[in-house]
This record gives C-alpha cells, structure tokens and sequence, in this order.
C-alpha cells in the first residue's frame, strides 16, 4: 500500500526500484483509509503474516525482521 498522491511519481518509483509484487495505491497520501484502519504512523510500515493471513508481527527492521521471517518459514 503506498502513501503517495501523484500517480506519475508513484509509477516511476516503482518501476526504479524494480518492486516486482503487486502495487496498490488510492493516492490519497495520509488520508489512505487502509493505512488508518491498520494504523499506520510511519513510512515504511511493515505487517508479517502467517499462514493463515493473521497478522503476528508489525513494524519490523533488521535482524528482528529477518528472525521472525525465518521462524514463520520453518514452520
């Protein structure tokens, strides 16, 4: 889910950084209706998901961020 608000920028950063997994934005920079419903407060914002589509960890960096993504492969 992206913040942005231009969608030419948004496209160009997307296509810059080669992100390759799927992209969605209504362009409405904080006012995102999905970015308030999971609140989030900062950019990047991450959500790790198990299996089942639970979310089991929020706003990861680094070595945490690595450990719970292998804990959750392992399983």
């Amino acid at each position: 889910m992206s913040l942005d608000k231009e969608a030419s920028a948004w496209k160009q950063a997307i296509a810059k950084d080669k992100l390759t997994w799927p992209q969605v934005s209504n362009l409405k920079y904080w006012d995102e209706p999905i970015a308030k419903q999971y609140k989030v407060e900062s950019i990047p914002a991450t959500f790790i998901l198990d299996a089942s589509g639970k979310i089991v960890a929020k706003d990861l960096r680094g070595p945490e961020l690595r450990a719970k993504i292998l804990e959750l492969l392992a399983k």
